[in-house]
């Protein structure tokens, strides 16, 4: 008696005529929900939604001059929630963003006034001082491998205590002197804080730079060798790094964007005012963190855009002015933000698991 046992041949049958196989790794989910998925759509339609509800909580709103004071609100913030979401996507956060602002302003005001310079003298050192310590924060941290909160909020510390210490020691007084009558302030001015008119409305300079600066960052992220090293060290440093991407270079540089943005958005503090109060400025990293948060930046790195922060800011501005033209107590300013922060990482929660779900 054999034991070989002789296995009946396989047959195959072929699909039936107009059927198509797939799997489940090959079956695209509905356009809604791959639209859901993108950063910016979920804090877009919140931001038409917080706009809706303003225009009839808030008749006000619908004046231009009011819309134009909105927009003016929401660039200043808007203009340093682009690099500090960059910095998020790159996978760090910078808690020195705030003060950095001010520091800036008061190294340009105090620099052009002791020394009886031109004010561009002052912008130029300020613009320096302001990338050395993003490069120094992004140093730091490379280095020594430290988290960016711990790194971060080190640098906070030191830059409120100089903002206050060398101001006294300067001027006597926790503000810089009035800047206004010395040499090259008009032109200053007339970049980092003019106005100019349409139909009729009076529309901020900062309005178009936080606009532009807002297309600059998104052709960076999504056409350029660069944004894929930012999605990279976001998503995994070590496989970045493993793959050729440049960690180091893409932190320190990350770092030093947010040290322009404040630069930046200090010159429009100084030549809009004219002095700095150096107490100021503590708090607002957070606000340019939760812009970024609410536009769709996970805290854990790896993803978001540039235009996702662009609505977040727009939607600070809108709440923080649409509260006033309410005849609402101020107050409740914070309460909103504290509602929209806890949403907007409800909301990315889902997205994240959306975007992941096969």
């Amino acid at each position: 008696m054999s034991m070989t046992q002789h296995a009946e041949p396989a047959v195959d049958t072929p699909p039936a005529p107009g059927r198509k196989q797939s799997d489940g790794r090959t079956r695209q989910r509905p356009l809604a929900l791959r639209l859901l998925a993108r950063p910016e759509v979920g804090v877009f339609l919140g931001a038409v939604a917080v706009l809706v509800f303003f225009l009839f909580a808030a008749p006000p709103v619908r004046d231009g001059s009011s819309m134009a004071n909105i927009l003016y609100q929401s660039s200043t913030i808007g203009i340093m929630a682009l690099p500090v979401a960059l910095l998020m996507i790159g996978g760090e956060f910078d808690l020195s963003a705030g003060v950095a602002v001010i520091t800036s302003a008061l190294t340009a005001s105090m620099l052009s006034y002791q020394l009886t310079m031109n004010v561009w003298v002052g912008v130029i050192v300020a613009l320096l001082v302001s990338l050395a310590i993003g490069a120094f924060n992004g140093w730091l941290l490379v280095k020594t491998g430290l988290p960016s909160f711990l790194v971060t909020l080190g640098t906070f510390l030191i830059l409120q205590g100089v903002n206050l210490a060398i101001t006294k020691l300067v001027t006597g007084n926790v503000a810089t002197d009035d800047i206004s009558d010395m040499d090259g302030f008009t032109q200053a001015q007339k970049l980092f804080a003019s106005t100019f008119t349409v139909g009729g409305v009076n529309v901020k300079i900062t309005v178009v730079w936080w606009l532009v600066f807002a297309a600059l960052a998104t052709w960076v992220l999504l056409r350029t060798k660069y944004g894929n090293w930012i999605f990279a060290v976001g998503g995994n440093k070590a496989s970045a790094r493993a793959v050729g991407v440049p960690v180091t270079f893409t932190k320190i540089s990350l770092f030093m964007l947010v040290g322009f943005g404040a630069w930046f958005v200090g010159m429009h503090q100084l030549f809009s005012f004219n002095t700095v109060q150096s107490g100021e400025g503590v708090g607002q990293e957070l606000i340019y963190i939760a812009a970024a948060v609410i536009g769709g930046c996970l805290l854990t790195g790896g993803y978001g855009s540039a235009i996702g922060p662009v609505f977040g800011a727009f939607m600070f501005g809108m709440v923080q002015q649409g509260i006033v033209y309410a005849g609402w107590n101020p107050d409740w300013f914070k309460a909103f933000l504290g509602v929209m922060l806890l949403g907007a990482v409800l909301i990315n929660l889902w997205v994240q698991r959306t975007a992941t779900r096969r």
